[in-house]
């Protein structure tokens, strides 16, 4: 009998939560800051309550669909990495199909909001669902899967503004390329912690392709992202004093951030990608100010 068979369904019912990463908010918080400053930037300040709260939702089913879809692409090598070991269709306690099925059903769920949103948020959505599930694949066929990831992770920044009926302006594509820069510069952070199990496995990941540099191109690209966030808040006359104040916060965290990491410690590496929890809601907290 396999290991599914032999799971209670309190067993089950933990291994889809931690199969959506419910114990692990750390994602989510990661996509919700950037849809929280499109969505108070394109509503100048004062966001309606219903679009607030599916934009919230939205956030939190396409992360969890996300996870399902990774680890079913990461199914045969996860057990290989010590992070990933643990993880519920690498143990066996649920199988490859139910994974496929929580991916779809969150998927349904994340559809069923847009019922309530402009039709452009419809049409835009595909861009997400697109992402979403090629990005977990995205390891074994290109040394970029982070920017992958970048690209998904930033789509809810045009989705807010479709949601608020508003067509994606070049403050918007500001604020998406800078939170593609962030994102990939995390997600090397991410992969630094297991570049040493991917050599082994041949998984592909920015942290393999910058080699030796790794460190200096994650500045170089969280740079770029503080550059064009703060070229987006000077368009919306949000930079100064407000802006600019959060800006200089988050620069002096990169800079700790790299005081952690530059002797590339596998866990301080991990301990940084988690530590850029503050650097959204820092941005965020800029922007709320500005527009009180």
């Amino acid at each position: 009998m396999d290991t599914a068979q032999q799971t209670t369904w309190r067993e089950r019912l933990a291994a889809y939560y931690y199969l959506c990463r419910f114990d692990k908010p750390i994602g989510t918080e990661l996509v919700f800051w950037p849809t929280m400053w499109a969505l108070w930037i394109a509503t100048k300040g004062i966001p309606d309550l219903k679009i607030l709260l599916l934009m919230i939702l939205g956030v939190v089913f396409m992360r969890a669909a996300g996870c399902a879809i990774n680890d079913f692409a990461d199914r045969k090598v996860d057990g290989a990495v010590a992070r990933t070991k643990d993880r519920p269709l690498a143990t066996g306690v649920i199988k490859p199909i139910e994974a496929i099925w929580v991916f779809l059903i969150l998927v349904a769920a994340s559809a069923c909001l847009l019922f309530f949103l402009p039709i452009e948020s419809f049409y835009w959505s595909f861009g997400a669902l697109f992402l979403a599930f090629i990005y977990p694949f995205m390891k074994r066929y290109t040394n970029l899967p982070q920017l992958f990831l970048g690209a998904a992770f930033s789509w809810s920044i045009p989705m807010a503004y479709t949601a608020v009926g508003q067509t994606p302006d070049l403050t918007c594509w500001l604020l998406y390329f800078g939170n593609l820069a962030w994102t990939v510069a995390y997600d090397t952070q991410y992969a630094i912690t297991d570049r040493e199990y991917d050599l082994k496995i041949g998984v592909k990941s920015t942290a393999i392709l910058f080699g030796k540099y790794d460190i200096e191109i994650i500045s170089l690209l969280q740079a770029a992202s503080v550059l064009l966030i703060g070229a987006a808040l000077y368009r919306e006359a949000l930079l100064v004093p407000f802006g600019l104040m959060a800006l200089l916060v988050v620069v002096a965290d990169f800079i700790y951030q790299w005081t952690k990491t530059k002797d590339r410690n596998p866990q301080l590496c991990f301990w940084a990608f988690r530590h850029n929890r503050w650097v959204g809601l820092i941005i965020f907290a800029g922007i709320f100010i500005a527009l009180l």
